[in-house]
């Protein structure tokens, strides 16, 4: 067989063989599909916005509600546009690294946002 089959993006095994339209690594049991751009959220999940968009490194996402913010008088308005955004794996939800203008990097729910 010459046929090439790419490593598993989980666990870098090198073991892969094809099922149907998915590829599987049975050293972890991670199933993907070959033509999937890599659009995950690091760890392999899919990161969506409050509307169900889904959210990709480098989007603009607007804030729908607003936000209380420790040492800040003033917090983020709803309406709040956040520019050049970054996919995490968070501390207890926050998936979205990103900076505002007037406020400085934080990380965000992506429960909080939608796409703008």
């Amino acid at each position: 067989m010459s046929e090439y089959l790419p490593p598993c993006p989980k666990c870098s095994g090198e073991y892969t063989y094809a099922m149907d339209a998915l590829l599987v690594c049975p050293e972890c049991g991670h199933e993907w599909d070959p033509s999937d751009t890599g659009t995950e959220a690091p760890g392999g999940r899919v990161v969506r916005d409050s509307v169900g968009n889904e959210l990709h490194d480098g989007d603009t996402v607007t804030v729908v509600k607003a936000l209380k913010i420790k040492g800040s008088p003033s917090g983020i308005k709803a309406g709040t546009k956040v520019r050049n955004i970054r996919l995490v794996d968070g501390v207890d939800g926050h998936d979205i690294d990103c900076r505002i203008e007037g406020f400085g990097a934080m990380q965000l729910k992506s429960s909080v946002v939608k796409k703008a």
